[in-house]
Parts: structure tokens; C-alpha cells; sequence
């Protein structure tokens, strides 16, 4: 019998996956400080973790611990070095976490794009008529515009097919994809992230954070976008540097932005982009719909099962 931990709740299709296994003896974890964490993770043989910070100390007093499944695919909350000193498999749920993603970055970019919270106001202010007079230079239509998708995964891959349904042109920065797979989804690969940034309306970023794309986009980035471009991070936060991104809205370096994700989880009430009305904002909840969130249980949920039955797909190791 396996001990395993569920690490902050999840929709119950998952949770129910794990307690109905033969070979589990279950447990959800809702305390998700790091004192608690620190008595309680020791007990397990696995773990699903959708919130909570996993560090070196804790690692270090887990000497059961043989997997942690990640309810999404980012996984920046664990240290990932001592994952490997102490060979503790990471697993990602990356089948589920694509389609809302991809949805939610069309969101964004239509609610900007469209004036949607202006023309929401509007209505509700009882100003109807007022739109009739107004001069429109802020409302486009995404018909020829010109998207760089930055990173082709899994979303970036869900994310050109509905650009490509508005007609939209789709150019695509990935040093780790060949042409031939960009050019068979109908988009075109750029050699560098510079010659992209030049050419496009929309900067989409559908990255993971790590050394290399910790501030990715800074206000060097931004200096070389059209003036009317927009910028949309739903992949994690620290790939744009806020604080630039909050001067280049304020000095009209580009027009707007839209955020799912901040470096600091809660964003401070102080983070300036909080108050910025040219930013869209969302709390880290592209995934969130009915279908993604069950849809991420019961993979993450599955994944552990895998594991100890030993066939789960390579795809779903992180490679540590």
C-alpha cells in the first residue's frame, strides 16, 4: 500500500480516481504552509501538487518520496535540483492543459482588441448611443494581423489553428522546432526573436520559466514592437519583466497588454500593473474551465497510477 498526498484539493473526478485505487491509501493536504508541508509531506510515497512551494528542506526529509505529479505542467514551485540528487520522478499533465490555455490567450486578445470593458461600460452607464459618435483608432480586427507565437508546444500549437480561423497571419519563434512542422500548421518561423518582434501585432508567449526565459521581454523587447502592439503572457510570470512592461504602456512604447500570470502570486496591490487601464488582467486562471480543470485531475490523478504501475509515457517525465 502506497501513502499518497493530495497537495491542495482538486475537481473531484481526480480525487475519486485516487481513493478508489486498490493500492493507494489517500489523503488531501489543504494546509499548504511551509511548517505544515514540512510535517506532513515525510508520509508519502507520492504526491499530486496543484499549489504550494516545495523546497530543498522539505525534499530533504522526504526520504519516501518517490513521485510528484504536477496538476498543469509548470513546475517552477519545486526545486528541481534536489528532484534529481534524490531521484524523485516529476510528472506534468500536459494533455489537459492546452485547450484552455490556447482559449484564454484568444480572450485577451479579442477583449483588447474589440473594446469589450469600454463598450461593457458604456451600456451599463446608460450611455447606448454614446459609441455611435466616438473616434474608433483602438478597436481592430484581427483580419491580416500579424500574431508571433513564441514557443510551439502543445498550446502554441491549439493557439495558431483558432489565429489562423480570424484570418490572421501566424509567424512562430521556437529555436527547437524545424520549419517543416511550424510551415505544416500554417505558420512561418522566424530565425531570430527580434526579426518576430518587428513584424507583429500580437506577441503571444507560450514559454516555461526557467534561466533562459527569466525576463525574456524587457523594455528592449518592447523598443522594437509597432507602437500599436499587445503583448499577452498566460504562460508563467517573470518571462516579462513587469516593471518594464508597465513603463512601455505608460510612454506609449506599445498600446496594451494582457497578464494571467505575475512574479509574485498574489501580485502585490502595489504592482503598478494592478491599476494600469491598458492592461487585461486574469489571476492565473487560463485553465480554469470546467472542462480543463476536470480534465487536469484526472490526468494528474492518473499519472500517480501510471507510475506505480509502471507505464507512464516518457512525455510526461520531466526531464530533470
Amino acid at each position: 500500500m502506497y501513502k499518497i498526498g493530495i497537495i491542495d484539493t482538486m475537481k473531484d473526478k481526480g480525487i475519486e480516481l485516487l481513493m478508489n485505487y486498490k493500492d493507494f491509501d489517500c489523503e488531501i493536504v489543504t494546509d499548504l504552509s511551509r511548517e505544515n508541508l514540512l510535517l506532513k509531506l515525510p508520509e508519502f510515497d507520492g504526491i499530486t501538487l496543484r499549489r504550494g512551494k516545495i523546497d530543498r528542506k522539505i525534499l530533504n526529509k522526504c526520504d519516501k518520496l518517490k513521485v510528484i505529479a504536477r496538476h498543469g505542467v509548470g513546475y517552477d514551485s519545486v526545486d528541481t535540483e534536489c528532484l534529481k540528487e534524490k531521484a524523485i520522478t516529476l510528472l506534468v499533465a500536459h494533455d489537459s492543459t492546452s485547450t484552455s490555455p490556447a482559449e484564454h490567450i484568444m480572450f485577451m486578445i479579442l477583449n483588447i482588441y474589440k473594446g469589450f470593458s469600454m463598450f461593457d461600460t458604456m451600456v451599463r452607464g446608460g450611455d447606448f448611443i454614446k459609441a455611435i459618435h466616438l473616434n474608433i483608432e483602438k478597436n481592430f480586427e484581427l483580419f491580416n494581423k500579424i500574431i508571433l507565437i513564441t514557443g510551439f508546444g502543445r498550446i502554441g500549437k491549439k493557439l495558431i489553428k483558432k489565429c489562423l480561423g480570424f484570418d490572421m497571419k501566424v509567424l512562430v519563434f521556437d529555436p527547437y522546432v524545424d520549419d517543416t512542422t511550424i510551415t505544416s500548421f500554417g505558420g512561418a518561423k522566424v530565425a531570430t526573436l527580434e526579426e518576430g518582434l518587428k513584424k507583429a501585432d500580437i506577441l503571444s508567449l507560450s514559454l516555461p520559466l526557467n534561466s533562459e526565459t527569466k525576463n525574456f521581454i524587457t523594455l528592449k523587447e518592447m523598443k522594437l514592437m509597432k507602437k500599436s502592439s499587445i503583448i499577452i503572457n498566460a504562460a508563467r510570470g517573470g518571462i516579462v519583466n513587469e516593471e518594464d512592461l508597465n513603463n512601455a504602456l505608460d510612454n506609449n512604447i506599445i498600446a496594451f497588454a494582457g497578464i494571467d500570470v505575475f512574479e509574485k502570486e498574489p501580485p502585490e496591490p502595489t504592482n503598478p500593473l494592478i491599476t494600469n487601464k491598458k492592461v487585461v488582467l486574469s489571476p492565473h486562471a487560463a485553465t480554469f474551465t470546467k472542462e480543463g480543470l476536470e480534465s487536469m485531475a484526472v490526468e494528474t490523478a492518473q499519472n500517480i497510477i501510471d507510475f506505480f504501475e509502471n507505464k507512464i509515457e516518457n512525455t510526461k517525465i520531466v526531464k530533470l
